[in-house]
């Protein structure tokens, strides 16, 4: 297994994995790192599935997780990693800025969220600083935080509401499919424009679906 530790003069060369269904953004990070002495990249996944296949053949110093992926989301796949080696150190790479996904990310173990727009400028130095124990949170990231950090949280049910509602129910069809009544579901969506800010339920999904409450 890879190390920070140096040897004579030369440091150990930190050994990457890199999990991303998009075949384009493997191969940017791979051509980052490339071009890098203390770096090398170990393996290459597609999904989360193959992502806790790989890091058990390989045992990375440090995982690259996309957070949104086919089969097994990067959240999950970081709580299986974590699960069977809770040293894992994983930075999180995506294209959202969202609060609520990013909050549960770091609550899950990630080291790192950052944002693939970022991943030219930020990258290199965040695989370092996480080798080096330390934790990183994207600047546009963290204001999002910050500024939700004493709001109210949407309910299981809320969020449920909130995912029909996206998915372009009406009031009646949410109440038929959760077997609520219609002045429930009602309730839920007035609750849900509340804590959300939103003018209308249009705003509600375009809200909920910035800031990670729901995927479509």
């Amino acid at each position: 297994m890879g190390s920070s530790a140096k040897t004579g003069t030369s440091p150990v060369v930190i050994r990457v994995l890199t999990v991303d269904d998009h075949a384009l953004v493997r191969d940017g990070v791979a051509a980052l790192i490339a071009t890098q002495t203390d770096m090398c990249l170990v393996g290459e996944a597609s999904n989360g599935r193959e992502a806790v296949e790989l890091f058990r053949s390989h045992r990375p110093d440090v995982t690259l997780m996309d957070l949104q992926m086919p089969e097994m989301n990067g959240i999950d796949a970081l709580i299986a990693i974590r699960g069977e080696f809770p040293a894992a150190r994983i930075i999180m790479l995506t294209t959202y800025a969202g609060d609520v996904l990013c909050k549960r990310a770091m609550q899950a173990g990630a080291q790192a969220y950052i944002l693939k727009g970022n991943v030219r400028k930020d990258l290199l130095d965040t695989i370092r600083a996480v080798l080096a124990g330390k934790k990183f949170i994207h600047a546009e990231v963290a204001a999002e935080l910050a500024s939700h950090a004493a709001d109210d949280a949407l309910t299981p049910r809320e969020i449920e509401v909130l995912s029909l509602i996206a998915a372009g129910n009406s009031n009646k069809l949410i109440a038929d499919q959760l077997e609520l009544s219609e002045d429930t579901v009602k309730g839920h969506v007035k609750s849900i424009l509340s804590k959300l800010g939103a003018n209308d339920r249009t705003h509600a999904v375009t809200v909920g679906l910035k800031r990670g409450i729901i995927q479509l």
